[in-house]
Parts: C-alpha cells; structure tokens; sequence
C-alpha cells in the first residue's frame, strides 16, 4: 500500500516540481551525450534500475531508446506497465526484481545503466553497483544518484523559503512531505549516504572509471556520478 500511495504521488510530483524536473534533464543530457548523432537509439539499450512507477523510463524510451525498467516493487510495475501500455511503446519493457540477485540479465548485456534515488534504500548497494557493471557492455556507461544526506522536511522547506523565496518553499511541499511520508513507512534498510570520497570508491571497487562527480538536487542534497565501464577511451 505504501509503494501504490507513493506511486501515485510521484505521478503527481513529477510534472511539477522544478528539481526534479532539473534533475531528469540533467541525467538525460548525459545519456544522449555518449551517444553519437549518427547512432540509431533503437539500437541503444538502457537499463533503468529502480524505476518505480516508470516516469523517466518513459521519457528515455520517448527520446527514441530502448528501455528496461527494473523495480523491487510488483505494485510500481503495475502502474508502470499501465503507462507503458496507454503509449504504446513497444521499445520499453518493465520487469519486477532486483539486479543485485545476479540472475535477471546475462552478462553485457546494456549500453547505458541509470539509477536515480534508490542506493540509498537498498539492502545491498554494493551488489546493485556491480550488478549494474556486470550488466554494462565494455565501453558502456552509467549514471548514478544517491542522496548524501537525510531530507529533513522542515530544515529543507526553511533553507528553500530562505534562499529563494516563500512560492519555492511551497512547490518544495510537493516533494518533501511525501518523501517524509515514504522514509517513515518504508522498510529499514539503510540508508546509505555516500559522499564524494565513499562514492567514488565504491564504484571503482566495482571496476567503474569515473567520468565526472557532482553535486545536484535540492541545494546540493544528492551527488551524481557519471561512470564508464573499463578506462578512458
């Protein structure tokens, strides 16, 4: 139930809150931009880990790829594949597990990985990571988001009103409630925050080369980290 309220709210957060929006845009800029202009994106396979209800996997699939989305939640996948079904994408497909069991795609199997906002919930982070890298063809790339940070809901709301205004704060309600909504309810794993030193490590343990480090989201509440499977070109 918590997974379908939360499924339900995103829906409504994803159209209208600014940093998400920016935060979309911006993973999306890096996903065309390893990929030559001259490339067919149908041809081009991304795996979206942790896809939840399937907004952005839509809108990678909407920019001419194909795409898998991946979720531990069966309830989110429903909703997924009700959208996916409403725009009849037949280059999008969503599938109910979790890569960190080694057993749902064969090796190299992706051009891209993307993973936004779910590390830090995960049991086993570090097995999704090396998931996502044993996944990847050699050469392929990925992009991470993790929060560094627990979300207070009032301290952010205040640092936002006090920043940018009193109508900022307000639209930042849209997110922020309900995500306090879904860290309260949600089962207790983790979180794990990483910053840019335990980050950085833990991809390159798992054989990734970082390309570029940053951070995004919220006043700089979460980080990005762009990799590449294998070393530089």
């Amino acid at each position: 139930m918590v997974a379908i309220g939360y499924g339900v709210v995103y829906d409504y957060i994803f159209e209208r809150f600014e940093p998400y929006q920016s935060l979309q845009q911006e993973v999306l800029k890096l996903v065309e931009s390893s990929v030559p202009d001259s490339a067919n994106r149908r041809e081009i396979r991304i795996l979206e880990l942790g896809c939840g209800p399937g907004n952005f996997a839509l809108k990678l699939a909407e920019a001419g790829f194909s795409v898998v989305g991946l979720d531990r939640y069966a309830s989110l996948i429903d909703l997924a594949r009700e959208k996916r079904q409403a725009k009849r994408l037949a280059h999008l497909a969503f599938q109910h597990a979790d890569i960190a069991t080694g057993t749902t795609f064969r090796d190299a199997s992706f051009d891209q990985v993307v993973n936004i906002h779910s590390l830090y919930v995960h049991a086993a982070p570090d097995r999704l990571v090396s998931e996502a890298y044993r996944v990847l063809k050699p050469g392929g790339h990925a992009v991470f988001v993790n929060h560094t940070r627990r979300v207070g809901q009032w301290s952010t709301l205040r640092e936002i009103w006090q920043l940018n205004g009193f109508a900022a704060a307000l639209r930042a309600v849209l997110w922020v409630l309900p995500n306090a909504v879904f860290e309260a309810a949600r089962s207790r794993t983790g979180p794990h925050y990483w910053d840019e030193a335990a980050f950085a490590a833990h991809l390159r343990e798992s054989g990734f080369t970082i390309l570029e480090l940053r951070r995004t989201f919220l006043r700089g509440s979460s980080l990005l980290v762009w990799a590449r499977k294998g070393g530089a070109a």
